[in-house]
């Protein structure tokens, strides 16, 4: 089985067309060591995108491994094109997450893993927790294609060009789906004040 397991300091490194184009050549012809080099790269960014989707560490580690596992046995189908490597692998996972979505609904109130870190006894860390808990409660009770559009391009930093080209649809679609889930957002979480504010203010 391939180790992509997410490791707690992992951090996304910038990423390079040249070097990717070179280690995906290798990994065509099965060099594991490139393959590797292709995981250390893009993992974190495959994690949190999946995690974002998804609202659970687990399945987003299997949409982690499952991503890597198909960029191995299909490496000779790539091509540098379309937003080179990274933006294959979000399609890959993108896709693979709205599979699960389909499966099975669910919204997850458990903090996003960069905000985990709270300071014990501050106020102010209490309200941004439950704000950031409010946040993906929100995004998780999002339909699953506008939930997707607005994980790509406002924490994935996608343009809306790329998003488009991962959801396979136009970019005025991807449009209207931005539109449709800001007011969804702003209807939900207008019922999530900070601690501090009350019901009529």
């Amino acid at each position: 089985m391939l180790d992509v397991g997410v490791k707690a300091g992992d951090e996304a490194r910038p990423p390079d067309a040249q070097a990717d184009g070179a280690l995906m050549a290798r990994v065509a012809s099965g060099d594991a060591a490139a393959f590797r080099g292709i995981v250390e790269r893009h993992m974190a960014m495959v994690h949190s995108l999946a995690w974002r989707m998804l609202g659970d560490r687990a399945e987003a580690e299997d949409v982690v491994q499952e991503t890597f596992t198909r960029t191995w046995v299909n490496a000779r189908s790539w091509t540098p094109a379309g937003g080179g490597l990274g933006g294959w692998l979000r399609r890959i996972a993108t896709n693979l997450c709205l599979d699960r979505l389909r499966r099975r609904r669910f919204v997850s109130g458990e903090a996003v893993p960069e905000r985990a870190d709270e300071t014990p006894g501050a106020d102010a860390g209490i309200d941004d927790a439950r704000r950031g808990a409010a946040v993906a409660a929100a995004i998780g009770a999002l339909p699953d294609r506008q939930r997707a559009a607005i994980v790509l391009t406002y924490y994935e930093g996608v343009a809306n060009a790329e998003a488009a080209a991962i959801l396979g649809v136009g970019v005025k679609a991807v449009e209207s789906l931005l539109v449709r889930a800001r007011q969804a957002l702003a209807h939900a979480l207008q019922d999530h004040r900070p601690s501090g504010q009350g019901a009529g203010s």
